[in-house]
């Protein structure tokens, strides 16, 4: 489906971006990226009304799991800051279902390397714990959709 959309598409006057009529334009989408896996990653947030970045974090070594858990925990904690209440995207299921859980179940090893990583992780989770989520988290739908907004773009 991807391939037949028009940037921005005529009828749609509420993104800059080619979406699928499904998905709602008052959202963010949220996607990581890992040079190896482990390896450098990183994760940034797209603004599917405007096209624009609301933010980006990395290089951390780290793995894409951990990253896309990242995204999404950024993104909801910014959007509470912000009084804000929209859809987050992601491309990860694993992500979607550690959020949701309330806990980040990567096997990365724990090393000197990792150790500000963990940090990070370690403070994410505790957001959790600590507020709800009431913004909808919705799985991207890459078959069908194309890749998420949010792709770094590096895939061979």
């Amino acid at each position: 489906m991807s391939n037949e959309l028009q940037n921005p598409p005529s009828w749609r006057n509420d993104t800059v971006l080619p979406l699928p009529p499904e998905v709602s334009a008052d959202a963010w989408a949220v996607d990581a990226a890992c040079s190896g896996n482990p390896g450098m990653m990183e994760y940034q947030a797209i603004d599917l009304a405007t096209g624009a970045q609301v933010f980006h974090f990395g290089p951390i070594f780290g793995t894409n799991n951990i990253g896309e858990f990242l995204a999404i925990v950024h993104a909801l904690a910014l959007m509470e800051q912000q009084g804000l209440h929209k859809t987050i995207y992601t491309d990860s299921y694993n992500a979607i279902v550690w959020v949701n859980k309330r806990k980040c179940k990567t096997t990365l090893e724990r090393s000197e390397r990792t150790q500000k990583l963990y940090d990070i992780i370690l403070r994410a989770e505790k957001w959790l714990h600590s507020h709800p989520i009431p913004n909808p988290i919705i799985k991207w739908e890459t078959s069908r959709w194309g890749e998420i907004p949010a792709d770094f773009g590096r895939k061979k």
